[in-house]
């Protein structure tokens, strides 16, 4: 096969690539933008009708509001690396040393966020406060957590032994 054949092909996939990459960045935009919207308006002004509703919870409408932004603070830090991480397609390829400090970031913010849900479910059963099936999601959503940054560290462990393997061939070449 001759590499002139491939490529259209090739110039095809930069094109696709592109635009996949442009779209995931403004959809990332878009979602950033509505999570501070309900970081700074929402969560608050539902957690201070939830108080008014149910008065002797009421004390749970500060530790509500500061963990729910703290875990959408989580979200946003992996959103943001995700962002960077995107400009690695054209700058670096897909093997960039410079992503294993995104990707630790991303992993601590996934630890993060998993506490803050334990928090939310001690909280919670303190006061007494969430029928069995918030609890039951509430431990769900631990465990998936979990999953996801055990999965993300060995992603990030396969990135570095590529990393390694990179060099070593570069050295070899």
């Amino acid at each position: 096969m001759n590499i002139d054949n491939c490529l259209p092909f090739i110039d095809r996939f930069a094109r696709m690539n592109a635009v996949s990459t442009a779209l995931l960045r403004g959809l990332l935009a878009i979602t950033l933008l509505l999570l501070l919207i309900a970081q700074l308006f929402a969560i608050p002004a539902t957690a201070t009708e939830w108080a008014q509703r149910v008065p002797e919870l009421a004390w749970l409408r500060v530790p509500g509001i500061v963990i729910s932004a703290a875990f959408i603070l989580c979200v946003q830090a992996v959103m943001v690396c995700l962002w960077r991480m995107l400009g690695f397609i054209r700058a670096d390829g897909p093997f960039s040393a410079r992503a294993l400090g995104y990707i630790t970031v991303i992993i601590g913010a996934i630890v993060v966020a998993d506490l803050l849900i334990v928090l939310a479910l001690v909280l919670l059963a303190a006061g007494n406060a969430a029928n069995p099936s918030v609890m039951l999601l509430g431990c769900c959503g631990v465990v998936v957590g979990a999953a996801l940054a055990l999965l993300v560290g060995v992603l990030r462990q396969l990135l570095r032994k590529a990393l390694e393997l990179q060099h070593d061939l570069s050295e070899v070449v």
